[in-house]
Parts: C-alpha cells; sequence; structure tokens
C-alpha cells in the first residue's frame, strides 16, 4: 500500500476495532459454540475500504491482490468464498460504523445539504430480470442525465457540501426521488431545524415542499419558466456540481455500477462497502487536516 492508503487503513482499523468492542451487537449473528474467525470484523471491514479505494470491482483479483501484496497487515486473508459471505453478511455493520464515522467529522453538522439519485445498474438482458433474485426490488427505469434506460436501482444521497453521506438510501429504479429523500429524512432521524435542502427539478412538488418547511428545511431549487424567481437560486449551479461530483466520483472512483452483485444482501454490501470508502477518506481527511477537498481520493487509488 501507498503511505497515505496504509496511514488512513490503519486509523480506520483501530476506530473500528475499539468501536465493535463497545458496541459488540453491530456484529454479525454468529453460533454460540463454534470457532472464531481468523479475519476479524475491524479487519474485514479495512479490506472492503481498501478494496474499493484501489479500484478493485473483482472479489477475486483483490483477494489474489491481498494475498501478494497485503500479508505484512492482514496476517490472515480469506479466500473469495469466504471474503464475498462474510462482506454479504456485515450489512447492518456496515451501516453503523458508516454513521458513526459522519458524525465525527466537523461537516456533519453543516447547515446545507444536497440531494439527488443515481442510477445502480443490475443488469441488462431480459433474461437477467426475469430470473435475478433482485426482480421485485430492482425494476426499469430512466436515466434523465444519460438518456437511457436500465434495469436496476437507484442510490439516494444527502450529502453535506464536503461530499459526505449524512442519509443514503437504495430504492427500485422507479421509486418516487421526492418520497425517498422524506424517508430519508424521517428515517435517519436528521436534525432539521434550519436546515437548507438543495436539489433539481425533479424534485419539484408543492406536498413535498409544504412537508419540508414542517420539519424546518428550506428547499432551493431551479425556477420553472412560469415561477418567480425563488430564494436561493445564485447558489444551485456551484452545489448542483457538487452532487454531480460525488455521484461521479461513486461511479468512477468506486466503480459503483459495477458492483456485481447478484442477490439483496450482496447489493446493498457493495453499495454500503463503497458508502463507507467514501466517508472514511472524508472523515481522515478532515480530521486530520489533508489539503485539498475533503472527498478527494486520489493519495488513496493507487
Amino acid at each position: 500500500m501507498n503511505p497515505d492508503l496504509d496511514t488512513l487503513a490503519t486509523r480506520l482499523y483501530v476506530t473500528i476495532d475499539d468501536l465493535l468492542i463497545d458496541h459488540p451487537e453491530w456484529a454479525p449473528e454468529r453460533p454460540a459454540v463454534g470457532i472464531a474467525p481468523k479475519l476479524t470484523d475491524a479487519e474485514l471491514l479495512t479490506l472492503a475500504v481498501i478494496q474499493a479505494l484501489l479500484g478493485f470491482s473483482s472479489e477475486a483479483q483483490f483477494i489474489r491482490h491481498a494475498h501478494a501484496h497485503l500479508r505484512p497487515w492482514f496476517p490472515y486473508l480469506p479466500d473469495r468464498p469466504g471474503y464475498n459471505k462474510r462482506l454479504r453478511h456485515s450489512g447492518e455493520m456496515l451501516h453503523h460504523v458508516i454513521a458513526y464515522l459522519a458524525r465525527q467529522c466537523p461537516s456533519y453538522t453543516d447547515d446545507v445539504w444536497l440531494v439527488d439519485s443515481t442510477p445502480v445498474e443490475c443488469g441488462r438482458s431480459r433474461e437477467t430480470a426475469k430470473r435475478s433474485d433482485l426482480a421485485g426490488w430492482a425494476e426499469y427505469g430512466y436515466c434523465a442525465s444519460h438518456s437511457r434506460y436500465f434495469w436496476g436501482l437507484r442510490l439516494h444521497l444527502i450529502t453535506t457540501p464536503s461530499g459526505l453521506p449524512v442519509a443514503y438510501a437504495l430504492a427500485g429504479a422507479k421509486q418516487d426521488e421526492r418520497d425517498t429523500a422524506l424517508d430519508m429524512i424521517g428515517l435517519g432521524e436528521l436534525d432539521t431545524t434550519g436546515q437548507t435542502l438543495i436539489a433539481d427539478k425533479g424534485y419539484r412538488r408543492a406536498s413535498f415542499e409544504t412537508e419540508l418547511n414542517t420539519a424546518g428545511v428550506t428547499l432551493i431549487r431551479p425556477n420553472l419558466k412560469s415561477e418567480k424567481t425563488r430564494t436561493g437560486g445564485r447558489y444551485l449551479r456551484a452545489f448542483r456540481q457538487i452532487i454531480e461530483s460525488v455521484n461521479q466520483t461513486f461511479k468512477a472512483q468506486l466503480d459503483l455500477e459495477r458492483h456485481g452483485g447478484r442477490t439483496k444482501p450482496g447489493v446493498a454490501a457493495r453499495v454500503l462497502q463503497r458508502i463507507l470508502a467514501l466517508t472514511a477518506a472524508i472523515w481522515h481527511n478532515e480530521t486530520t487536516n489533508q489539503p485539498g477537498p475533503a472527498r478527494s481520493l486520489t493519495a488513496y487509488d493507487h
């Protein structure tokens, strides 16, 4: 590993290890009688972050790389099936660790949120859509940004201007973005007092804005031609570029659409793996005062 990734991985491992000692209920359930895993849960999540940051979309390729280059850091490394199985059963643990790291970031308390969604393609052939275990959750949808139809899910994100995810959801491709945003805010128990939410024109709906205002959130979105000039419009372009940049980070550097998941737990774990990688990088950059944008992964992706 390069020195920057080594430092991040070491800090992350120590933090997760201490966290799971304090919260053993976050770890996946295991039989009361059995053999303790040789790879600890903290090591597993650290490996998952390293895989995402290094750009390995194939678990088999990453495990070969780990056996060749990561032995000094991980005394025991599983084969691909064992790594895959452990990761698929770690969804809840991933969620708890992401939430903890996000709350340690100075930018978590920012009074501006950005909301958007991006496609998570799960298959292309009609046979895949008919036979997949994801059928019923994944569905056909349209991505206006890329002018294409796809079969799969959408990753809905609420982030701070630093790119830090404060809420997220995986939903069917046709799921209404506005309803999902309200669910993320409500179910995430986010402090909405005095918050500003910046969105694109797809989030236009009177009842949506009314519910946000009731919760103490001010919505800023593009004007329609028939509308009067809305407050905050001059900030839209800069902030919209930020959320698009976050989505591009997931797609280009973290290979979101090449997740390789075939089951619901598999897809969820692999998406959470990438959210954890971005959150961990922002947490490390902000808490150690690294130069450049907090969401930059450049120092860790090689």
